[in-house]
């Protein structure tokens, strides 16, 4: 059967097949930003099928219903009062099949027909293919693999003020970098938000009040505001954040390791400003978005290089101490957060 082509891999490839199309017979979806991974599907679902005979021609599989047999069934099956089939395969790592399997797959995929479009799809299983597996390799790799990553904070702001316009609503840019920064910046945990927000604000103009009161900032967030409220001197606020967390049910190690971190980036980026560098020094380095880069400087200019490294020394041994002492966890978080403020306080 002739062959239709496929197109080259990327989110970029995806939208213009999409726009021209001509989508390909084979696709691997993955990546952090779920959000857009379920829009671009839906893209296709729409563009493939018709509601009348979806039942008919669209097949998903998953790891409760998926087996070789079924899944060429599936891809096999002619378009019923249709001209295509789209067979979705959620969460299968194909390179973990058995030899015997695999040599099955492979088969499958390099010959799909030109009626069938098929998608693997990433989301609760890591992708992680193996390259080692040549033909296996080869196969997927004809196909089309979309990463779905994070966007950057430029296109989010965009995004979320799009979404709010839609709602009736105003947003400032700096309270679109607020919004982005407490929800951790995925599309999946803005879109939420933002329906929260907007059904909780009584007024066009969303005010930074509206955002504090109906989100839950991610860990990182809110260790991220306690460590900026050490820098500023305000300790007992810096405590309060602390209390929040722990209000929030977060594990004492896993707040320890976001403190850790945060200070960590800190570290480097009094180093950055020791050298003569700037926040898009510290981005690069850290991979850091704009924001939190600046905020991170920022917080770096008030800390010295000693203090630095004795929060280093006081992270290390309270992470000790919950490993090997049988004090309270939360009780040696409180401690280290007003070591540091003693710290901070004497420069």
């Amino acid at each position: 059967m002739a062959k239709k082509p496929t197109p080259s891999t990327g989110l970029q490839e995806l939208k213009a097949a999409l726009k021209s199309k001509e989508l390909g017979r084979l696709y691997f979806f993955h990546g952090e930003e779920v959000f857009l991974l379920h829009h671009y599907l839906g893209q296709m679902k729409k563009q493939l099928l018709d509601e009348l005979t979806e039942s008919f021609n669209f097949h998903r599989l998953t790891n409760e219903s998926f087996d070789i047999r079924s899944f060429a069934d599936a891809v096999e099956n002619l378009p019923m009062m249709a001209e295509h089939t789209l067979v979705q395969v959620d969460d299968i790592d194909l390179f973990k099949l058995n030899e015997g399997d695999r040599t099955k797959i492979i088969d499958i995929l390099s010959d799909i027909p030109d009626y069938c479009t098929v998608v693997f799809t990433y989301i609760t299983a890591p992708w992680k293919p193996d390259k080692r597996l040549k033909k296996l390799w080869e196969a997927v790799e004809a196909g089309s693999i979309v990463e779905f990553a994070k966007q950057d904070q430029r296109d989010l702001v965009a995004w979320v003020s799009r979404h709010f316009a839609a709602r009736g609503k105003r947003i400032s840019t700096d309270l679109c970098i607020y919004l982005i920064d407490i929800t951790g910046g995925t599309m999946t945990a803005l879109s939420g938000e933002i329906d929260k927000i907007c059904a909780f604000s009584g007024i066009p103009e969303i005010k930074k009040s509206d955002i504090d009161a109906v989100t839950e900032p991610v860990l990182d967030a809110v260790v991220f505001q306690m460590t900026d409220l050490l820098s500023a001197g305000r300790y007992d606020q810096a405590l309060l954040k602390l209390q929040q967390l722990l209000k929030m049910q977060q594990e004492p190690l896993a707040i320890l390791g976001a403190v850790g971190g945060s200070f960590r980036r800190i570290a480097t980026a009094r180093t950055l400003l020791d050298s003569g560098k700037n926040a898009s020094d510290l981005q690069k380095l850290c991979g850091l978005p704009d924001y939190p880069a600046r905020k991170t400087m920022e917080a770096a200019r008030r800390f010295s290089a000693d203090f630095c490294r004795k929060a280093s020394v006081l992270v290390l041994e309270t992470d000790y101490n919950m490993k090997t002492s049988y004090d309270d966890p939360e009780r040696l978080l409180e401690l280290l957060i007003l070591q540091l403020a003693q710290e901070a306080s004497h420069g």
